[in-house]
């Protein structure tokens, strides 16, 4: 196979290649090595080779499942390999080797995926950048200087440069949906228990967490959704509707719906006029399908949602590092974490059990009050990051916060705690605000490169279905993106 025609195809049309014996799984992983060796100096998307354990894994005989052949990159976050280092982008996890495969690499794997490497992430994937210390920023093939978001950021950098058609990722707060509208990539993050966390952990950050892959087409998110789902051993997830195959929705027409469009951010911070655009074209393009659509907000507090979101994740990194430190035999309070990571372990170590039942209450009222929504309208549409990629470096801490940061570790006061609260909801989270209510809600929720702001930079739009309606979330994307292609696109490192 050619560098082009590697370069062309989604994964559904090289697991189709390898099924008509058009090409070989270890021609298709040469590909792949040739494209990581080629751009990744540029990005830094990839961390990790397995490029041995890759020939290894085709020499032992692949299972003739629906990825036979095909390469994937798995997120160094979320998915353990057993045998080989998992990061999570922090210092604090040198050393860590997992022995065990998570469940979503175990169904990769018997679905014959060719698991070629791990992707950079931010430290634990508590932002919507990737620029750990660790292992350095990754970079926006769409411009150098621009972030791929985060905390998938590597798999997203890694998929718009074509190293391989999908690559693992996972979403808690925005973290598929923030890097595929930075990479002009699609980014699903499925409803809370369609695809397993485990076995090591269920409900990551509170049920936030759920697992899926970002990816060039929607063929592929509805492929990859069909691999991935199932019972999950996480616990039962109650009320989570059966969809069947989510590929056959590709062709199943998505009927008249309902749309209610918001230009507001859900959370803090203003709409940038370049994102203003992105969404009333979209408005145009559902319009010109026959969707009734209109301005619609849900009506919750943002402020006390934002608070009550950072409030579950800070609990969460709490026991998230404790529970990492204890299974690594130290003790004490860490010393290596980053100073945004150290912000949210210190909220979290000295928040009450109170505020994170009255946090999670907030989260219950928000399901409803979407489901209220949702009574009016099949789909909410909303733009995906309130700007364009932003800047390397934007969001770093500035010398008077961490000195703040330094100071909220030594005096455990109850007004520190609402201030750090306050300065995180007024950081980055204004640049990145809409994605985090529907973790809260469970809701799935996806991103569509439907527009491309000034410089050519992508701008995502993201369609959010009521619980459990992936499948409609689906048979719309798929009629956008007929409608509207965008698979042809392609960002400047690859027009050399």
């Amino acid at each position: 196979m050619k560098s082009s025609e590697y370069l062309r195809y989604d994964a559904t049309e090289l697991a189709e290649f390898v099924r008509r014996g058009e090409v070989t799984p270890q021609q298709l992983l040469d590909r792949a090595i040739a494209q990581i060796d080629g751009t990744n100096a540029q990005v830094n998307a990839v961390v990790r080779r397995l490029f041995d354990r890759a020939r290894a894994q085709i020499d032992a005989g692949l299972p003739e499942g629906p990825l036979h052949g095909v390469p994937i990159l798995v997120k160094d976050l979320g998915a353990h390999i057993a045998g080989i280092p998992t990061t999570a982008g922090s210092r604090m996890l040198a050393g860590f080797i997992p022995d065990h495969d998570s469940e979503v690499v175990q169904r990769y794997t018997r679905a014959g995926a060719v698991i070629v490497g791990k992707t950079n992430t931010p430290e634990l994937g508590i932002t919507g950048v990737t620029e750990s210390e660790l292992h350095g920023p990754a970079r926006n093939p769409w411009a150098l200087d621009r972030t791929p978001g985060g905390s998938s950021g590597g798999s997203a950098a890694a998929v718009a440069l074509r190293m391989t058609p999908v690559a693992h990722a996972g979403d808690g707060g925005g973290s598929i949906r923030i890097p595929a509208s930075c990479t002009g990539l699609v980014g699903l993050k499925p409803s809370r228990g369609r695809v397993p966390n485990g076995p090591a952990i269920g409900g990551t950050w509170s049920g936030f967490v759920q697992q899926h892959v970002v990816c060039r087409t929607v063929a592929d998110t509805a492929l990859l959704l069909d691999v991935e789902s199932g019972g999950t051993g996480d616990g039962p997830s109650i009320g989570l509707p059966e969809a069947g195959s989510f590929v056959e929705h590709l062709r199943r027409s998505p009927g008249r719906l309902r749309i209610g469009y918001s230009l507001e951010t859900q959370l803090a911070g203003t709409t940038h006029p370049d994102v203003v655009e992105g969404v009333e074209a979209a408005v145009k393009l559902c319009e010109g399908l026959g969707h009734t659509v209109e301005p619609a907000q849900p009506a919750f507090d943002k402020p006390s949602l934002a608070h009550a979101y950072l409030t579950i994740v800070a609990a969460n990194v709490y026991a998230e590092v404790e529970r990492a430190h204890r299974g690594l035999g130290r003790s004490g309070q860490p010393r290596d974490l980053e100073a945004p990571t150290r912000l949210l372990y210190d909220i979290g170590r000295k928040a009450s059990a109170g505020g994170f039942v009255l946090a999670t209450q907030a989260c219950q009222q928000l399901a409803r009050t979407m489901v209220e929504f949702h009574a009016d309208y099949d789909i909410f549409m909303l733009p995906t990051m309130a700007v364009p990629p932003p800047r390397i470096g934007e969001f770093d801490p500035t010398t008077p916060e961490r000195a703040f940061m330094w100071l909220l570790r030594r005096v455990p006061f109850r007004r520190g705690l609402e201030l750090a609260l306050s300065q995180a909801a007024n950081g980055m989270l204004g640049a990145l605000p809409n994605t985090q209510p529907f973790n809260m809600s469970g809701q799935p929720a996806m991103s569509l490169p439907l527009h491309t702001a000034a410089r050519d930079l992508p701008v995502g739009v993201q369609f959010v279905a009521p619980f459990g309606r992936e499948d409609r979330l689906i048979e719309l994307a798929s009629q956008l993106e007929e409608a509207s292609p965008w698979i042809d696109r392609l960002p400047p490192l690859l027009q050399q």
